[in-house]
């Protein structure tokens, strides 16, 4: 009978603590794998969320808090570019398009997007993705608005249907533009990004909502007085830093010209101690579990004694005895390794769905990436070293003293 097999079978005979062990170490790698699968998943889905932008403009603050409310609609800005200083970059020789983007309003709790039909030709996301309609069209006339999937799917609106939008971004408002209804003119196809929970209207429709109620719109000159901020494309990236350079520099107004890339790195600079800090503790985890089975077979030693003289008195060696415990710390570590595996991939698509629907988080589903691969090679690594010290201890045990009776 092999020693795998013998391990085996002491693993069997001892199973509620062997099952306990199990359970300990696969939560605990579960928790590892998770984490990091969810770390990675947020990186993705914010770099993703935006593609093919050379430049974002607003007005001077912080390139973080700059990108989080014009591309995340996360935050507030501190002010407003006006429509002459936007007028002035878009007309410039080395701009291919340009996206306003105009903030302020809401719908029961989901952003209003102040835009112009160059969002949906333009904005790109993922790998250079363009927005598609799942139905509808764009803006054809002054009151219509475009929905995202989330906003279409949760209030259950359709083509057709008319709304009404806030002033502010809170979920509830007393100040509704109800006399200025919209007609749902076009559902976008699911992004996985902002998007999704935004609603786009022109950014003359902004305006009429903010000006007294008059019946007639259409003679009203309804050209913004300024935008939130802007999206720029080039005609050739290598103006990126010139064009950058002179919006900054713009003594007529002070506005901010970043580059998403740069400003996405520098945001997850800001969270790198945090995400260290949640990977240390999941590690720590990781490595109580593994203490926990070194107690367990370091507490079966006193009980296991006479069973591992048994074994040299039948001809086992001590170095088989010393075999035996790795063994046995390895099948342990090996099936928690396995165990956490599947709860990892059991818990992901538990929480899919259900972050889709609370934040409109798509939680990745993949296979494991090299880095997880290595972080289960060195559970396994650790758990076999871990068996060394109960292993020495069983190769230290003489027969007489395994035979002998203590009281």
């Amino acid at each position: 009978m092999g020693l795998i097999n013998i391990a085996w079978r002491s693993l069997a005979a001892r199973r509620s603590s062997a099952i306990l062990t199990v359970l300990t170490i696969s939560l605990s790698v579960a928790l590892l794998l998770g984490v990091d699968h969810l770390r990675h998943q947020t990186k993705q889905s914010f770099a993703s969320t935006i593609s093919g932008t050379d430049l974002i403009v607003g007005a001077r603050t912080g390139q973080t808090q700059l990108l989080l409310y014009s591309v995340f609609h996360i935050g507030e800005a501190t002010d407003n570019i006006s429509w002459e200083s936007y007028q002035k970059v878009a007309n410039d020789p080395k701009v291919d398009w340009t996206i306003p983007i105009a903030l302020g309003d809401s719908h029961k709790g989901y952003r209003v997007v102040g835009t112009n039909n160059d969002f949906f030709e333009h904005y790109q996301y993922g790998r250079r993705n363009n927005l598609d309609f799942a139905q509808g069209h764009g803006f054809e006339d002054v009151l219509d608005v475009v929905l995202g999937a989330e906003v279409a799917r949760k209030l259950g609106y359709e083509i057709g249907d008319n709304i009404v939008v806030s002033h502010g971004v809170s979920e509830i408002s007393f100040a509704d533009h109800d006399e200025h209804p919209f007609e749902v003119v076009g559902i976008l196809a699911p992004t996985g990004t902002p998007v999704d929970r935004s609603l786009m209207v022109g950014l003359d429709a902004i305006e009429l909502i903010h000006l007294p109620y008059q019946d007639e719109t259409h003679s009203l000159d309804l050209t913004p007085d300024s935008v939130t901020a802007y999206l720029v494309g080039l005609k050739s990236r290598v103006a990126v830093f010139g064009l950058q350079r002179q919006i900054n520099s713009d003594a007529s107004e002070p506005m901010l010209a970043i580059l998403p890339g740069i400003a996405l790195a520098e945001m997850w600079q800001m969270v790198a101690m945090i995400e260290t800090a949640l990977l240390a503790i999941t590690a720590c985890v990781v490595v109580t579990g593994l203490l926990s089975m070194l107690a367990a077979l370091l507490a079966s030693l006193k009980e296991r004694r006479r069973e591992m003289a048994i074994l040299r008195s039948v001809g086992a060696r001590p170095m088989h005895v010393f075999a035996l415990l790795i063994f046995e710390a390895t099948l342990l570590t090996a099936l928690g390794c396995a165990l956490g595996v599947a709860s990892f991939y059991a818990l992901v698509l538990i929480a899919k769905p259900i972050l889709l629907n609370l934040v409109g988080f798509n939680l990745g589903l993949s296979m494991l990436s090299l880095t997880q691969l290595y972080m289960l090679a060195a559970v396994l690594v650790c758990g076999t070293v871990a068996g060394v010290i109960p292993a020495w201890q069983a190769y230290r045990n003489s027969l007489s003293d395994g035979m002998s009776i203590r009281v």
